[in-house]
């Protein structure tokens, strides 16, 4: 339970319980006590302090599945980045946290086997237009009757495959970043670059310049926190409770002592080996700061009851025991009040569930407001 500070004990206050009843004993709050152990204070200092009265309430507090999970991205906003071919690393200008945009240059690579990749492509872009040329000569041919069907069919298949091992190259140069008009201009490079597939933010940097790596070596990982989701883990005997779009409370307890409100999104249908389910939560308000991997606790709300309730400034937490103080009895100007302990359930707006064991009547008066100085100094 929170303690609520109040800044009430004026000089006034200290005043007035010199000039109350002599017997009995004051606490350090200057509260009386008589011998049976009831707090007395008069009606000037109840008013002086704009202490209240009332009874217990009834309030609709929600029933919760406690959880915990992490900070994430969908798979579209998480990109690692490497390399179809291996290579050096030529250049590697970014560090872990650099923004990056869709398209923005990442690291260079250099090899040998890039130079021999176009090379052979302006090999077979050569022999293509030959291919191309005996492939027209000898299907005319056919046509008057002049070639064998042979040597026609010879012409055909080699023009084919010549073909499809030129546009086969020309893909991988492509895919090399390397753009194959620029090949046939008679400019051959053996550097290529290596372009960021999303944009976001580099979350690792896996080399270093002079690093080799193949093509199965990721290089960097870059994250787009823009549409960030809550994973959490549910276990096996609370999963029926959950249903899409029911409404989520959760903490950063390591970063923030605010709470932030989420939606159930989606619902897992396997369970792994600790007998949980995955539950996908979407928060509200996507502006504010999560990061990748925060650690979460969360309170999923799956249903409302109504339970008797106090304000949490009626009650006061002592040696991790909770109290509140009823009104016993009022003797012309005087409240005397005894100290209860009570059982509390869940809290939600400001207000404590009084569990049912609690020996406390509908019609019994409560201090509403005030209870902490004079609890909590004796």
């Amino acid at each position: 339970m929170t303690r609520i500070p109040y800044k009430f004990l004026t000089l006034g206050f200290l005043l007035l319980a010199f000039n109350c009843h002599d017997t009995g004993t004051k606490n350090e709050s200057g509260t009386q006590q008589d011998p049976d152990n009831r707090l007395m204070l008069t009606k000037e200092q109840f008013k002086q302090n704009d202490m209240a009265l009332g009874s217990i309430d009834k309030k609709s507090f929600p029933t919760v599945v406690k959880v915990t999970g992490m900070i994430d991205v969908p798979p579209g906003n998480r990109a690692v980045v490497n390399s179809i071919i291996g290579g050096y690393i030529k250049s590697t200008p970014l560090l872990v946290g650099d923004t990056v945009k869709k398209g923005q240059a990442l690291v260079t690579l250099e090899n040998p086997e890039f130079v021999t990749l176009q090379q052979e492509y302006l090999e077979i872009k050569e022999q293509l237009n030959y291919l191309r040329s005996e492939y027209d000569r000898q299907k005319t041919m056919l046509d008057e009757n002049i070639t064998s069907r042979k040597n026609y069919l010879k012409a055909e298949s080699s023009f084919k495959t010549g073909r499809a091992k030129y546009n086969g190259l020309r893909k991988r140069l492509t895919m090399l970043n390397i753009s194959p008009e620029i090949v046939e201009s008679g400019s051959i490079t053996s550097i290529i670059t290596i372009y960021a597939p999303i944009g976001g933010s580099i979350t690792k940097v896996n080399v270093s310049r002079g690093t080799y790596v193949s093509p199965s070596t990721p290089i960097m990982e870059i994250i787009d926190n823009d549409h960030i989701h809550l994973e959490l883990s549910v276990f096996e005997k609370d999963i029926m409770k959950i249903k899409k779009d029911q409404k989520i409370n959760f903490k950063i307890p390591e970063a923030s002592e605010d709470n932030f409100e989420a939606r159930v999104y989606l619902v897992g249908t396997s369970i792994d080996e600790n007998r949980t389910i995955k539950v996908h939560g979407h928060p509200l308000d996507e502006s504010n700061r999560f990061l990748t991997g925060m650690f979460v606790n969360a309170d999923i709300i799956t249903d409302t009851a109504t339970f008797k309730a106090l304000p949490e400034t009626a009650v006061v937490e002592v040696n991790q025991r909770h109290y509140i103080l009823l009104l016993d009895k009022v003797i012309e100007d005087t409240y005397y009040f005894e100290q209860m302990e009570v059982h509390l359930g869940t809290n939600s707006n400001g207000y404590h569930q009084i569990m049912d064991n609690t020996l406390l009547k509908d019609t019994d008066k409560i201090l509403l407001n005030g209870a902490f100085n004079l609890i909590g100094n004796e």
